[in-house]
């Protein structure tokens, strides 16, 4: 099957996910996800489409929106966490609904669902594509891969389709259990820059996130022949603006302690024509794989929050050279998220609660003005602080998230 693409940038996700199905062929699928902002759209615009849905481990669920599928849903979940808590919380209001409790486990944005407890959610979904099985073998090659309209997949197996979207991370978590599926199910994974977490990530390249990362590429001032590291790079969007804006005159270093994030981020510097001005490779923030004072200027875009922000921020310090420029931009729970919405008091104070919107951050990190002081006390002098406002369009995907965190 030729990979196929759209000239269309601003066509819905939904869309975009029905022109995959009608290429390949699928009149309906059993389909297994994470983040409900892969699948919502699609399943209501295309109900007809999906033969049962399995969540792994989300964040949070929508009863409202999930009570149309009754016993055709399975919702996996850990048995302790803040997701787990809130999931568990919605789950007496489908009570159709399957579910599966993985003991003794949390089920965090960041875990590794497949390889950790791949046995029981392999196992969990079987059974209920077994229980529902209505859709007749798709016939597709046992091998394929390819791209529709932005969305890359890949087919093993042959019988039923079973459509996998990202594990939240990336579609490489699927990995440990595509063998066990793929005997069973033709499998088709999907991925690229518009789904999970990378879509997440993909989006602050075209938002005014981007206003804030230019702003501080201008006040590092980055000169010709300078070598420059990003910490945290996720899936690329900063190293590529800062390939496009050195144009091969910088020796550019992307870090990022997630491996699926890495393979992500190549692949798309790829596409771009960026991939030779980049390197990228794994490294934690807190214990960069770098020599001292061994580059120009370093960056961390909103990462400081996820961690130790004080080891974080001393390695930044270790590894530029004196002279050099640390540039770093973090989240500000301190300051209000939301400025001109009519809201009443009670539910203000709701909506502007530390990471109701747009994230918090974890024990340890930095989300907030001590930044400011924490630069000073690793020794950096001229320091150029400013808060800055990001005006978030009402752009679908992003909407949804944020309604999902306050719900």
């Amino acid at each position: 099957m030729a990979p196929e693409s759209t000239a269309d940038p601003n066509l819905p996700l939904e869309e975009r996910l029905a022109a995959l199905f009608a290429t390949l062929g699928v009149t309906g699928a059993h389909v297994a996800a994470r983040s409900s902002t892969d699948w919502e759209g699609f399943a209501a615009s295309h109900p007809e489409r999906i033969a049962s849905l399995t969540l792994v481990c989300p964040a949070a669920i929508d009863p409202a929106t999930l009570q149309r599928f009754g016993s055709r849903l399975l919702v996996i979940t850990g048995e302790h966490g803040p997701g787990s808590r809130r999931v568990q919380a919605s789950l007496p209001d489908l009570p159709q609904a399957q579910r599966l409790v993985l003991s003794d486990y949390a089920g965090l944005t960041w875990s590794d669902l497949a390889a950790e407890r791949g046995d029981e959610i392999g196992a969990a979904i079987s059974d209920l594509v077994a229980a529902r099985e209505t859709l007749p073998p798709l016939h597709a090659p046992a091998e394929a891969e390819g791209e529709v309209a932005g969305i890359s997949y890949r087919i093993r197996g042959a019988g039923p389709p079973l459509v996998l979207f990202p594990l939240e991370l990336a579609p490489l978590q699927w990995e440990p259990l595509i063998p066990a599926l793929a005997a069973r199910f033709c499998t088709i994974t999907l991925g690229g820059a518009l789904l999970g977490s990378i879509g997440s990530l993909e989006e602050r390249g075209r938002s005014g996130y981007m206003r804030v990362v230019r702003a501080v590429l201008d006040a590092v001032a980055i000169r010709p022949g300078e070598a420059v590291l990003e910490v945290g790079c996720g899936s690329g969007v900063v190293m590529r603006e800062l390939a496009r804006r050195t144009a091969g005159a910088n020796r550019l270093t992307g870090r990022d302690m997630n491996p699926y994030f890495l393979g992500v981020a190549r692949e798309l510097a790829r596409r771009e024509g960026l991939d030779h001005l980049i390197e990228f490779g794994e490294g934690r923030a807190e214990t960069l794989p770098l020599p001292d004072a061994s580059v120009d200027v370093a960056l961390a875009c909103t990462v400081i929050e996820e961690g130790d922000a004080d080891r974080m921020l001393a390695e930044l310090v270790r590894v530029t050279r004196p002279g050099g420029r640390v540039g770093v931009i973090v989240r500000a729970i301190d300051l209000p998220c939301c400025v001109n919405l009519p809201l009443d008091a009670a539910l203000r104070q709701k909506a502007e609660a530390p990471g109701a919107i747009g994230g918090g951050m974890s024990p340890g990190g930095c989300a907030d003005a001590s930044l400011y002081s924490r630069l000073h006390v690793l020794g950096l002098r001229q320091l150029d602080c400013f808060p800055q406002l990001v005006a978030v369009k009402p752009w679908q995907p992003r909407l949804a998230r944020y309604q999902q965190q306050v719900l």
